[in-house]
């Protein structure tokens, strides 16, 4: 036992590092953090509060890792069972003869058996229960139960990690939808604008106020914006599908509220500090428990070196005849016995498994760092993009404002003659534009919301 402790190969562990800075921006102060809202609280429509409530239920893949999870479990109560003692019963039944001219038979033939001689056909009937038990000694067993324990627990976590994931993409299909939605009818609004500047195009070419080059260049603008239609019907339709597949059905309406999409306005987020993100980004405490169970895998590997020592015992009734099974106490039989096993030639095998566990654990150990800077850095990102999406907006707003208010004065300005039509031309290209840049801002800015929810832990519970 001595040698075989001494050739236990030295261990090398890293040692996680978690720290981050004590806060997020210098002006903060508070430490509530939005990632303990509930998502169904945290979400306002009603309507994608149903959809994510779907979602959850049939989502293919959580359905599949449930599965897995179920399996973990399995896994957890086959190890338990491995360090308790087993016990079988059972009985069987032989015959055989033996050669006289051998020193058995010699033997057979001359022994004095009540009633007669000893018979030529020998039998061998027993039946009873044996127990099998490996003592764990070095606690390989309980460590690997633990093990399978913390695995069960990171599947947990991965299913977490997974539901909040699909909250955010549940709900960035459903505002994108929204946002289509709004697109379309933004079109509409400015094809109607040019149908009515080209019906007047048309009476001013009456009265010889302008010519036909103005009329078909408004005919032209009225088609180019007439065939983007199609363009934005068939992206709704991909959004809707893509939105159903995330609720683990096939393809149907969509029921949601397209309207006061540009009077929503995200909540500003309460962020709290970094080190909250150890306790609330599912990915992370996924990570801590996979360490953890890499560090009892060492464990589990060092007692490979070490002596096995099992106990075997036994009951029952055996005897060579049917007649004398249950002869008590002559056909009563017992066992006890025990074995102490240990490597002693040949390691290679349990050493390379030692040193693969050795640098499993190094590996997790950096995955447990990469995801907390990549969690802090996600962060930071967001909170930048509420900030700068918020004052996009606004500006944005301002310069839709102005150019809807620049088309009345176009054409009015088009109908005294102090204008050319291209003037009034241009002004309605660009409050389409500006429109829909506006529309995309206010996506992004609700996106940019969502996925600071998403960054800070929230979304799972």
């Amino acid at each position: 036992m001595l040698l075989n402790a001494c050739g236990i190969p030295d261990m090398n562990t890293k040692k996680e590092d978690t720290t981050l800075p004590d806060q997020y921006r210098s002006d903060q102060t508070s430490k509530t953090n939005a990632a303990n809202i509930k998502w169904k609280d945290f979400f306002e429509d009603k309507s994608l509060v149903k959809l994510i409530d779907v979602a959850v239920a049939n989502n293919k893949e959580i359905n599949i890792l449930m599965q897995r999870i179920s399996a973990s479990e399995n896994i957890i109560q086959a190890r338990r069972g491995a360090y308790l003692p087993f016990v079988k019963g059972g009985g069987g039944a032989m015959g055989y003869k033996v050669a006289q001219d051998t020193q058995s038979g010699a033997v057979e033939g001359n022994l004095p058996i009540a009633g007669g001689a000893f018979p030529t056909f020998v039998g061998d009937y027993q039946f009873g229960l044996v127990s099998t038990w490996e003592v764990d000694i070095w606690r390989k067993l309980r460590n690997s139960t633990e093990v399978a324990v913390l695995e069960y627990m990171s599947t947990i976590e991965g299913k977490n990690f997974l539901i909040t994931n699909l909250v955010a993409e549940v709900a960035h299909a459903y505002y994108e939808l929204i946002a289509l939605d709004n697109q379309l009818e933004n079109l509409e609004q400015n094809i109607a604008i040019q149908e009515n500047a080209l019906e007047m195009i048309r009476v001013l070419q009456f009265y010889a106020k302008t010519n036909s080059l103005a009329v078909k260049r408004y005919e032209a603008e009225v088609a180019k914006n007439q065939s983007k239609r199609p363009v934005i019907k068939q992206e709704i339709t991909v959004a809707e599908n893509r939105l159903n597949f995330l609720l683990g059905r096939t393809p149907q309406p969509i029921e949601r509220s397209s309207t006061g999409f540009l009077q929503i306005d995200p909540k500003m987020l309460n962020t709290g500090i970094p080190s909250q993100l150890l306790e609330n980004r599912p990915d992370i405490k996924q990570a801590e428990f996979e360490i953890a169970a890499a560090q009892l895998n060492i464990e589990v590997a060092r007692a490979e070196f070490l002596p096995t020592f099992g106990i075997r015992a036994g009951v029952g009734f055996d005897a060579f005849a049917m007649k004398y099974l249950i002869n008590t106490p002559a056909s009563l039989a017992a066992l006890v016995a025990g074995e102490l096993v240990a490597p002693l030639i040949n390691k290679k095998a349990i050493t390379a498994q030692f040193k693969n566990a050795n640098l499993k654990q190094i590996e997790t150990a950096y995955e447990y760092e990469k995801k907390i800077i990549n969690a802090y850095v996600e962060v930071a990102n967001q909170i930048a993009n509420m900030d700068n999406m918020h004052r996009s907006f606004d500006i944005k707003q301002k310069q839709v404002e102005y150019i809807v208010k620049s088309i009345d004065i176009s054409i009015q300005l088009f109908k005294s003659a102090r204008v050319h039509y291209l003037d009034v031309l241009t002004t309605q290209r660009d409050a389409l534009d500006a429109k829909r840049e506006l529309i995309e801002t206010k996506q992004n800015q609700i996106f940019a919301m969502i996925d600071l929810y998403k960054s800070l832990g929230g979304g799972w519970q």
